[in-house]
């Protein structure tokens, strides 16, 4: 070997060692988001799909130049701070929070990791962030706020039941921002001319009850709002609201899909979708203090025909062709 010959090497072996150091550093730079949820994903498939989707179209993909640590609660809320911590201790670069309740406990566990709301029906109401155009701290998002959506829901109840004079509210008094939907509802109902029972669904055993409650009430029919024990146990709320022969409206397009007779509200699965292009501008230096909270931008309403002839309820043509689905 020549006296030439070592250098060469020597570069050789050099840039090989910095090539081999600079593709570690690169692997320990794959972004890591943390996803906090307070159902099961059984409850949230669609949005979490609806997420994942988002980050697709925006070049990432799970596992390969991405890592996401999903975390669920399974309706256990006392868990959601134990695993907002964990995501914590994991340092992850973001955490998306799928509903109210996520977004406080990653709020408490954290003031420097970003949050992304997938959605929070009251960010501002609920004290999550100082307000949307300038959320300050290190939270951002979506809220799924609009008041207008209790006056149509009602609307329509009344379109398909003409005689409509009760309505059987079924809210959860712990869920963040049920006492803020509640008033828009009674705000309506005042318009209308129709009589609200509220009724407190804080477990699956209350469910039966609130339904032997509506009926002994002389209900015309039901109106479900935002709530995590109804979304857990769709199916069996769409089962009982046929046997009882009560038109119910619903807050999300889960509910008419597994059974529910019909709703009208704010396309969640577009708000998470839309997620994705915040833990996109994160990622790529942006600070959530800087991203304003955006509103709805999509509306979704949804009719199952089969839950109508269970319940023996005519949908109107001119409410039909308003629809933006029909599942027959």
């Amino acid at each position: 070997m020549t006296k030439a010959a070592v250098p060469s090497i020597l570069v050789a072996v050099v840039l090989l060692a910095l090539g081999v150091t600079g593709e570690a550093q690169q692997a320990k730079k794959v972004p890591r988001i943390g996803f906090l949820g307070s159902t099961p994903l059984s409850a949230i498939s669609s949005r979490v799909e609806a997420f994942s989707h988002g980050l697709r179209e925006l070049g990432y993909v799970e596992g390969k130049n991405i890592i996401i640590e999903w975390q669920y609660a399974e309706g256990k809320l006392d868990r959601l701070s134990e695993l907002a911590a964990e995501l914590v201790r994991l340092k992850v670069d973001v955490i998306v929070t799928a509903g109210a309740s996520s977004s406080r406990s990653a709020k408490e566990a954290t003031s420097t990791i970003p949050i992304v709301m997938g959605f929070n029906n009251d960010p501002v109401g609920n004290g999550i962030v100082a307000s949307l155009a300038r959320p300050g701290g290190n939270i951002t998002g979506l809220s799924s706020l609009a008041p207008e959506i209790s006056g149509k829901q009602l609307e329509l109840l009344k379109e398909i039941v003409p005689k409509l004079s009760r309505v059987g509210v079924f809210g959860n008094s712990t869920e963040p921002g049920n006492a803020k939907s509640l008033k828009e509802v009674e705000l309506a109902a005042e318009v209308f001319g129709v009589k609200l029972q509220y009724l407190n669904v804080l477990s699956p055993k209350d469910i039966e009850t609130a339904f032997r409650a509506a009926t002994k009430g002389r209900a015309d029919a039901v109106l479900v709002l935002l709530n995590r024990v109804a979304l857990s146990h769709r199916t069996q709320i769409a089962d009982l609201a046929a046997k009882s022969r009560l038109p119910a409206m619903y807050d999300t397009t889960e509910f008419v899909e597994d059974g529910g007779l019909m709703t009208y509200g704010v396309s969640i699965t577009d708000l998470f979708r839309r997620a994705a292009v915040y833990v996109d501008k994160i990622l790529k230096g942006a600070k959530p203090a800087d991203l304003p909270v955006e509103q709805p931008k999509k509306f979704e309403f949804i009719i199952n025909l089969n839950a109508a002839k269970q319940i023996g309820v005519t949908i109107p043509p001119n409410v039909l062709v308003r629809a933006d689905r029909v599942i027959k």
